[in-house]
Order: structure tokens, then sequence, then C-alpha cells
């Protein structure tokens, strides 16, 4: 039994893109080698920021030998009379590349064409299966590169496919497999070669990969929470973070920064907000849930220097915050219903108007619905909700911070 590794090297992939290529990947190579009756006894995926890899164990020298079945006509219409074979059977037998003498009469009174196949080497049907996943593979978005008309999430710049030592030969674009690969793309230098197969993650290892993404996410989730406790704090991880930056980094290591206390007087989500969707740092609050004026962040790569790093995380962080906080402090000179007449400049969809004209409709909504429902809040108070509940979208945070539309209009309103 062998394992058949297949790694396409390309630039970086977008991480959201990255999961759903790990599950195709999967599926594609067990589809394909299914289909070309190849045994195995495991698939594994492996995906990097530049890489993604097909990882197969178990599969034997040969492939699985089959019997093909074919249907043929009635017993009275491929023997006569005298039970001799007719034209019928004959051509029958001849196209399905048997002998007539060996035509199957079964109790459903059909001839059937029985052939008995030897597996094949699987060596010799590797590269079209390889070659034949490679093309399947679709993405979100794709790529041209050079003057190809082959297009992929990003050009591809090497490839390797080894069946145990042996390469297999594979051939895209401009770039031919070989058993060559490329490490860390600061860390390591030069061309890695990997002598077999089973070699590929301590080798990669050793160059400054972590190949396998659900140990490196396990890394990843470790040391924030380590270095956090350390800064004497807990860090807020939310898996759709952990899961981006586990896609963005080859070899992970945390570092903390820090921000001026000054920023703190800002409600937190507007902290947060540019901490996590904008930077992809890790807010880390106290016992309390409190936020500290401290973050957590994954470079790719080792521990040098991480003061330099950590100094240039905090200065992009610093810029970002001094944005949140003039646009907060201007925002709250003027009031929300001050803001209803600029909401007509903001069309909420064609034909039905503008947002104005959606605040007025749904202030009256709301007051019917208060009625019908029973609900017994304050009618006055319930319609000037409806009518403001809008108007932050003409501020300048969620004008720059759009994901704090809803929430800006509660601090403001407050």
């Amino acid at each position: 039994m062998e394992k058949l590794l297949f790694e396409i090297g390309t630039e970086e992939i977008p991480a959201n893109f990255m999961p759903g290529i790990m599950t195709q990947l999967k599926e594609l190579g067990e589809k394909k080698l299914k289909e070309q009756r190849i045994p195995f006894t495991g698939v594994k995926t492996y995906g990097t920021p530049r890489r993604m890899t097909l990882l197969v164990e178990g599969i034997p020298e040969n492939q699985a030998d089959s019997v093909v079945e074919a249907k043929g006509p009635a017993k009275n219409i491929a023997f006569g009379p005298d039970g001799a074979p007719t034209k019928a059977a004959m051509g029958f037998a001849r196209g399905k590349g048997v002998e007539v003498k060996d035509l199957e009469l079964r109790a459903d009174n059909y001839v059937y064409a029985v052939k008995h196949l030897q597996g094949e080497p699987v060596e010799k049907l590797l590269p079209v299966v390889l070659k034949d996943i490679l093309t399947s593979l679709s993405f979100p978005k794709n790529m041209r590169w050079a003057d190809f008309d082959f297009r992929f999430v990003r050009p591809i710049h090497w490839l390797v496919a080894l069946f145990g030592t042996k390469i297999v030969p594979v051939e895209i674009t401009d770039v031919k497999s070989g058993r060559c690969t490329l490490g860390h793309r600061f860390l390591s230098k030069g061309l890695v070669e990997l002598a077999s197969a089973d070699e590929y993650e301590k080798v990669l290892g050793e160059h400054f990969v972590m190949v396998d993404q659900d140990q490196r996410r396990e890394t990843i989730r470790r040391q924030i929470v380590e270095l956090a406790q350390a800064e004497g704090g807990e860090a807020q991880i939310t898996p759709d973070l952990l899961e981006e930056v586990n896609y963005l980094v080859e070899y992970p290591t945390a570092l903390c920064g820090k921000f001026e206390d000054k920023y703190l007087a800002l409600p937190k989500e507007v902290v947060i907000t540019p901490m996590r969707d904008h930077q992809r740092y890790f807010p880390v609050l106290d016992k309390d849930g409190k936020l500290l004026n401290k973050f957590i962040t994954i470079r790719n790569g080792g521990k040098e220097h991480l003061e330099t790093v950590a100094h240039g995380n905090e200065r992009v962080l610093r810029a970002r915050l001094s944005d949140a906080e003039f646009f907060f402090n201007e925002d709250r000179k003027v009031k929300l219903a001050d803001r209803l007449e600029k909401l007509k400049t903001v069309v909420f969809q064609e034909g039905l108007g503008n947002m104005n004209d959606k605040s007025k409709r749904l202030a009256e909504s709301v007051g019917v619905l208060n009625a019908l429902l029973d609900l017994k809040l304050d009618q006055e108070e319930l319609k000037r909700a409806a009518l403001l509940c809008k108007t932050d979208l003409v501020t300048g945070m969620v004008t720059e911070f759009t994901e704090l539309q809803g929430v800006m209009g509660r601090e403001y309103a407050l």
C-alpha cells in the first residue's frame, strides 16, 4: 500500500475560500478515485494560504478487478429453433468483445455478455485522475494569468505529485509536477525536496509550514488563550475570525499589542469592530467582560522581533481608533431627529422610495401592530423609535464602519 500526495501551490488564496476548497478537494478526490476503481483507506486534505493538498492513504499497486455485464437480446431472438446463435447474438457478442459461446442465458430469458476486467497498474491511471481533480475544482472567483486560457483561484506556481516515492506526471499551463515544494515564504529558503509522500507533513514542518489546518487552528486558539491569561484577561475568540486567521498564516505566533486608555471611553463595539473586522485582532476582556486596552494578533512567522511587529500593529489600530473617536464626537453634535431629512438621500429600494419614506411607513406600522398584538407599549415612544431607527445610516461612524449600523443608533439615542 502506498500514499498519494498531490499538492497545488499557488499565490495567496483568500482565507474565506479555503474551507470550501478543502471540502471540495476531498469530495473530488474520493469521487475520481472511485470512478477509476482505485481502492483507498482514507483521504485527507490540507490547506494553507498558498497551497491545497490531497493526501490519500492505502492505495494498492493495481486498481480493483471488475465485472462488466451487458444485457442483450431475448432468447428467441438470440437463438434459432435449433439452438444455434443468430446474427443478432453474434453481433451483440462482437460488440461487447466476448465470444458467442460465452454469452449467458439467464432466468429472464435474455442473454448477457459478462466481461471480467483485470485491474491496471494504479501508477498508469493517476496522471489522468489528478489532472481531472485539478481541472474540476471550482471557486467563487477565478483568475487567468499570462496568456493561458485556464482559470483557477490564483496562479499556480508549483505542483507536487507523488505515489509513494514515484513522481506522477501532471502538467497544467507551464507548470509540471515534481517532488519539490516550497516552505514558509520568509523563514524557508529555496526548494524543498520530498523523498516520498510519507514525509510531507514532517518535512514542511521543518521548513516552518504547519500544513494541517486543524492542528494550526488549535495552536492559534491555545496561543491566544495563554497569552490573554498572561496579560491578565480573557480573549474574545469568535469562530469566524479564528477560521479566517487560520487560513492567513502558515506558521502562527501570537503577540499582544496595546492602545491608549482614552479609547476605552468609546462604546465597546466601536473599539472592537475596527479591531476585529478590519484588522483581524482578538479583543481582550477582563473577568467582568470589560474591554482592556490590549489586543492579540497572529503573526505569520516566528518569535523574532515581536516587539517591532506589535508596534506596527499598534500604529495601524491607533489610526483606526482615532478615526472612530473623531466620528463619535462629531456625530453627537447632531441629534438623530435632525438626520431624518438626510435619509432622503439613501435609497431603500428602487420603486419603494428612500429610507426616509421607509421610516415613516415603519412608524405607522408599529402603531398598528402594537394595537393588534395588545403589547400595551407607549404609542408615541414606539413611533418615535421606529422613525429614528434608521437615522444612524447617515452618521459618519456607520459610513466608515458599516458593521455598526443599528449599534450606533442605540448609542446615539442613549
